[in-house]
This record gives structure tokens, C-alpha cells and sequence, in this order.
């Protein structure tokens, strides 16, 4: 009874805390969209208020679809995550499949250039990518927003964690029934692991929807920039940000990754609690 007393408090605590902090990473959200549909002259008025005194919705995303090709941008970005997913998983499940289950000299090495590649940020190699990519002659092109997220130090980190959870016995039994390792991979290893699959594949599209620093590098044609790039049209030197269109523009931007997260949350979780768990 003693330890149940002093566990409803801790419970208590826990969630307010959790709600506290939930709350306060949603207000820029909120704040956001309320944005979104005041005209000019309530944005900047000293009186916050969430819901606006005279409704500028329509307006404000109306432009924001006409003022710029957002369509088009969005389509990029659907287009590039798409390729970039693709290219990761084919090459991640074969890495993480042979450091969580083949033995080979420099194994250890190889995963400690793993954690390494998990330590970099990306910018720090923009400019050898950059460098390559016009050696390469595929600058201002979708291979260039592609390329450099092809292997992914953190999915063959996760993928590998989620591999060493299978038992051993799996894939003795796959080669004795005359499976190929790539075989094993494809048809075995990567179905029994769909949550960790689905877990990457959100940090993956999140992370590229949202890129900024490396198109506004590599591409310079309008009909190539995704939603984040393509949104900076809002601004302007001489007459300042057109916010209540620009915040429209964010919102539409940022509605699909809230969708697809909402769906695939159970999934989420549990990819990336599984491989921790081990």
C-alpha cells in the first residue's frame, strides 16, 4: 500500500510534466495557425488572441497556394523523401543485416564509423557534397537533393538494433532452406522487422520534408526547390514577410507530416522501442 501511495504522486508528477511540455512545444503550432487566418492588421496588434476578430482564411491561403507554385513544391518534396526513403532502405537493410548477424574482420570497426557518421552533422560535409555533385554534372537536379542521404548512419543504427532482436536460429533455418544472404534480407529479416521500417521511414521523410540548408545549396530552378524553399518566396526585402500567407504556406506544409505521424504512431513507438529493449 506504502509504495502505491508514494507511486500516485510520481504518476501525477510524470504526466503533468509530460503535459506541461507537450503543451509548450504545440504553442508555436497554435500560434501558427492562428496566424494563418488573421488579415495584416491583427497580427501585430499588442492583445493576443488565438481566434481572430475578423476571419482572413480564405484570403491568406488562397494566396498562399496562387502567390508561389506551392503545389509544385510540395510535389518536390514528395518526389525527393520518396527517392531518399527508397535508396535508404535498400542500402541500409543489407549494412544493419551484416553487422547484427554475419562475422567478418573489422565488423566492429565498421559500426564504430557507424556511431561516428551518427556524431556529424550535415552541414559539416556540404561542401565536399557539393564539390562532388558538380564533378558529377548533377547540381540543380533531383539526383543532388537525393545523393547525399543515400546512406544513412542512423538507419543502419536502428535497422541493426532491430536485426540483433531476431533470433539467430531465423536465419541458420533460412540458409538451411537454400536462401541467399540477400534472400534472407529481403524475404525474412525486413517483414519481421515493418515497425523499425516504418519508425525510420517517419524520421526520414520528416528530416527531408523539412530540409532547408541543402537545397537552398544545390538547386537554383524554381520547379526543383520543396515546400521549405519554396516557401522563402514570401519574403521580401523592401515591403517585409507577408506573414498571414507565409504562415498559410507553413501550415499546409507541415499538415501532412502531423497526418501521416498521427497514423503511423503505433508504429513509431514500437520500432524504436523494440530494438532498445535489446
Amino acid at each position: 500500500m506504502s509504495s502505491q501511495r508514494l507511486s500516485q504522486p510520481a504518476a501525477i508528477l510524470r504526466h503533468a510534466t509530460l503535459l506541461v511540455t507537450g503543451a509548450l512545444m504545440l504553442v508555436p503550432f497554435a500560434w501558427m495557425v492562428s496566424l494563418s487566418i488573421k488579415p495584416p492588421g491583427e497580427i501585430f496588434k499588442e492583445n493576443f488572441s488565438f481566434l481572430p476578430e475578423q476571419w482572413y482564411l480564405f484570403e491568406n491561403y488562397t494566396r498562399a497556394l496562387t502567390a508561389v507554385p506551392l503545389p509544385r513544391y510540395m510535389m518536390n518534396g514528395v518526389i525527393v523523401c520518396a527517392a531518399i526513403l527508397v535508396l535508404q532502405i535498400l542500402v541500409c537493410a543489407p549494412c544493419a543485416y551484416a553487422l547484427a548477424k554475419l562475422r567478418f574482420p573489422g565488423r566492429n570497426l565498421l559500426f564504430g564509423l557507424v556511431l561516428v557518421g551518427l556524431l556529424l552533422p550535415h552541414q559539416v560535409l556540404s561542401l565536399p557534397l557539393f564539390i562532388i555533385g558538380y564533378k558529377l554534372g548533377i547540381l540543380n537536379t533531383y539526383a543532388a537533393l537525393v545523393f547525399p542521404y543515400v546512406v544513412s548512419p542512423f538507419g543502419i543504427f536502428l535497422f541493426r538494433q532491430f536485426f540483433k532482436t531476431i533470433p539467430h536460429d531465423v536465419v541458420h533455418a533460412a540458409r538451411l532452406d537454400g536462401l541467399s544472404e540477400l534472400a534472407i534480407v529481403w524475404r525474412i529479416m525486413v517483414p519481421m522487422a515493418l515497425p523499425a521500417v516504418m519508425a525510420f521511414g517517419i524520421f526520414s521523410v520528416v528530416s527531408h520534408w523539412n530540409e532547408l540548408f541543402w537545397p537552398l545549396v544545390a538547386v537554383r530552378s524554381e520547379h526543383l526547390m520543396p515546400p521549405p524553399l519554396g516557401i522563402m518566396a514570401f519574403r521580401n526585402e523592401e515591403s517585409g514577410n507577408d506573414y498571414g500567407p507565409l504562415m498559410a504556406a507553413s501550415t499546409l506544409v507541415i499538415a501532412p507530416l502531423v497526418i501521416a505521424f498521427l497514423c503511423a504512431q503505433r508504429w513509431f513507438v514500437q520500432g524504436l522501442t523494440t530494438g532498445a529493449i535489446k
